[in-house]
């Protein structure tokens, strides 16, 4: 049941249905939880997907407190070089730093994040792997935008 769940949420996020394709995904979540506990590859997997919808949503603080909790199970379950974990400390570190709320902590800590994800996903995936380069892609917008934040306005 939580399987086809978890495809028809993703149906409606490719039908641009953001909305039921999150509220699905909690679900999924939620379900997970239930079935498997916290520290089960399918709920860490269910977690990101479902924080993934709520990045989708804008919906930063609630994407940033679920991969708060997630994120440390990951590398005890998964390890510190899965995919999986990398996925979810780089879109934690996009949901951080994209959040125009941001402070220069959470910039801080954007940056601080991709430049730790950073040589696990090229020694792993390679360098040319699309996460790879999109962690390095994420890396420099983060520190752009952590630049842009600690640089002073100048006068006139």
């Amino acid at each position: 049941m939580l399987v086809a769940q978890g495809n028809l949420a993703d149906t409606y996020l490719k039908l641009g249905r953001h909305e039921e394709a999150m509220s699905m995904r909690r679900d999924v979540y939620s379900g997970r939880l239930r079935l498997n506990g916290e520290e089960h590859e399918n709920t860490l997997s269910s977690a990101y997907n479902y924080a993934s919808s709520l990045l989708e949503l804008r919906r930063f603080k609630e994407a940033k407190s679920l991969f708060r909790k997630s994120i440390p199970v990951a590398p005890r379950v998964l390890g510190d070089s899965h995919g999986l974990t990398l996925r979810m400390r780089w879109n934690y570190a996009w949901a951080l730093y994209r959040d125009e709320g941001a402070t220069v902590n959470d910039l801080r800590e954007a940056v601080t994040t991709l430049e730790d994800t950073a040589p696990t996903a090229r020694r792993v995936l390679g360098s040319a792997h699309p996460d790879a380069t999109g962690i390095e892609g994420a890396l420099r917008n983060a520190r752009a935008a952590l630049r842009a934040r600690e640089t002073p306005p100048q006068s006139a």
